[in-house]
């Protein structure tokens, strides 16, 4: 494994699922990790992984709260070499009953986070001549799913931004990816089969067959698959690897 030592990373969404998995991984490789997220208990869990791992209470939909956490993280490790836009959520309703509100709580988190983090970690890049800049965001960024169109819309709205950053920075040695996995065994996972057996009225497989019907693999994605992509993309020899969107989903596209 290479060694990532010397270098600072800020795991959005880090206290559970992927987020956490992504910030152990970086730490395993010799960064330092600052997670964040709005439940300082399971940050904590998190972070008591390892003496790498500090975290830093952020609410990625509020301008203050992120400027003020990386103005915390230019006091403590100066500015981020490593910046995973990993905070998310997803709510399921048809469309026709999807109200602004629920449709506003969606874009807030998925895409609006991800802008600030961005916008906020991008600061000081450029003077180091390196950084990595890494969002999490889903197969349904590149296709449609029924009863998540709010989800897909903002997931959709992050490739975007990706790929536009990504051009302008192109020549200052950050790169700007995106990771899109497919359903992705997390506690935001458990959420959607409870809802749909709560729903529907079907058994726990068969709300899993449902989610699984598209994915030739038949399995959910592991959130470590998910980490070790983000150690790929943060590593030697992917420099010329910028403003893409990369599948994890069992061949599901």
């Amino acid at each position: 494994m290479f060694d990532l030592g010397g270098k600072h990373a800020v795991v959005t969404g880090g206290g559970t699922g992927v987020g956490a998995s992504i910030a152990k991984a970086l730490a395993q490789a010799g960064a330092t990790v600052t997670i964040t997220g709005r439940t300082e208990s399971s940050l904590n869990e998190v972070a008591a992984t390892s003496e790498r791992i500090t975290s830093i209470i952020c609410d990625v939909t509020d301008p203050e709260s992120v400027a003020a956490l990386f103005s915390q993280i230019a006091e403590r490790h100066g500015c981020a070499d490593i910046v995973i836009a990993n905070a998310g959520a997803a709510e399921s309703r048809p469309f026709a009953k999807l109200d602004y509100e629920r449709w506003r709580r969606m874009i807030d988190v998925n895409l609006d986070g991800a802008f600030l983090t961005i916008h906020a970690g991008l600061k000081g890049m450029a003077d180091r001549e390196w950084g990595r800049i890494i969002s999490i965001a889903s197969i349904a960024g590149l296709k449609g799913y029924a009863y998540v169109s709010a989800y897909c819309a903002a997931k959709h709205g992050v490739l975007g931004l990706t790929k536009a950053v990504a051009v302008e920075v192109a020549q200052s040695g950050i790169t700007v990816n995106a990771i899109c996995p497919g359903f992705t065994e997390t506690p935001m996972l458990e959420r959607s089969l409870e809802f749909i057996t709560e729903k529907t009225g079907r058994s726990r497989e068969e709300a899993e067959q449902e989610l699984l019907k598209d994915n030739p693999s038949g399995r959910f994605i592991q959130p470590e698959e998910v980490a070790q992509s983000v150690l790929w993309l943060c590593g030697p020899h992917t420099s010329s690897i910028t403003g893409q969107a990369i599948t994890l989903s069992g061949g599901e596209i």
